[in-house]
């Protein structure tokens, strides 16, 4: 059975920071592309950053990149997004994702494909 558990979020004021973490299990996490997203109220689901686990190579939105970084630690079947200078606009409910067994490409499209999704944890950041 697979899951993914994600935990780190909360509230923080504008320019702080907060590290989202997400725990992977019952699938090959070796060979997936794992992703971040993100859902505002009223809004549609954004991709966020997406790391391709065997490489190690990561990917970010535009609105993200200097930002946020997208880490791992393999032993422990875990990603991470360590969110820095937060903006307002940053808020809402941030989701993990595992695509299995296929590269990143085209993880950030509308319809990205991902397998597997948490459950999301909520970020709010206040101005």
């Amino acid at each position: 059975q697979v899951q993914l558990v994600e935990s780190g979020g909360g509230s923080v004021e504008a320019g702080g920071s907060l590290r989202l973490s997400c725990v992977g299990s019952g699938y090959a996490y070796s060979t997936s592309c794992m992703g971040w997203f993100r859902q505002a109220p009223g809004k549609e689901r954004e991709g966020v950053a997406s790391i391709y686990i065997s490489s190690g190579s990561t990917y970010y939105a535009d609105s993200v990149k200097g930002r946020f970084t997208m880490s791992q630690d393999y032993a422990k079947n875990t990603v991470f997004l360590q969110m820095d200078s937060l903006k307002p606009e940053d808020s809402g409910v941030y989701y993990c994702a595992a695509r299995l067994l296929r590269s990143c490409w085209r993880w950030d499209s509308p319809s990205p494909e991902f397998d597997h999704w948490g459950q999301g944890t909520q970020v709010t950041v206040s101005s």
